[in-house]
């Protein structure tokens, strides 16, 4: 957006007709120039508060998300056991929260109907041994039990201060079939995920 902007304020300078630019000097035409990098500048500034405040705003409905342990990640990447990482579908890749249940729900084909019916597994089970805590640079850590029919599980979820983008680790208890999450963390009211069927 700023190459854009940058652009169209180059092409302005240089559309001056023939007959104005001659009358301009040279010092004309760069304090003119100057002054456009002012304007640029400062509304360059402007938009980065905008950006600097809805951080702030949705980072807040994340923590309180937490805190009301009603909250949905909606994962846009998944990386498995040996390193492979996908980009799969926020809609359909999540991990939620409510009413002391969660559901963790792994879909990354786009072909494959999967036993959930949309591309993968869904599992969920009852949360127990909730924690929340935080290191000296303000990270957040998250740390919950999943315990259910197709889970048992610790999961811990990790969010850096200022952003709603979390990363979430689901460790069997079992297994070592560890299973990482990336997306944003959303209150479950305004989370728009598709639920499949549960084992």
């Amino acid at each position: 957006m700023k190459r854009v902007i940058l652009i169209l304020m180059l092409a302005s300078v240089a559309w001056v007709s023939g007959s104005a630019q001659d009358k301009m000097t040279r010092q004309e035409r760069i304090d003119q120039w100057k002054e456009y990098m002012r304007e640029f500048n400062g509304e360059t500034k402007k938009a980065e508060q905008k950006y600097a405040v809805a951080d702030t705003l949705v980072w807040l409905q994340a923590l309180q998300a937490l805190k009301d342990s009603s909250f949905v990640l909606e994962a846009d990447a998944v990386t498995f056991k040996y390193g492979t990482r996908v980009q799969v579908n926020s809609t359909t890749n999540f991990i939620s929260f409510r009413d002391g249940e969660a559901v963790v729900q792994i879909s990354p084909s786009y072909s494959y109907a999967g036993p959930n019916g949309v591309g993968g597994i869904t599992v969920d089970g009852m949360v127990s041994n909730v924690q929340i805590t935080h290191d000296r640079k303000g990270r957040l850590f998250y740390t919950m039990n999943v315990q259910g029919k197709g889970i048992s599980a610790s999961v811990t979820i990790s969010m850096a201060p200022g952003s709603n983008r979390a990363y979430a680790e689901v460790s069997p208890n079992f297994n070592s079939n560890t299973v990482r999450l990336e997306g944003y963390l959303v209150p479950y009211k305004f989370s728009n995920t598709i639920e499949g069927i549960s084992f």
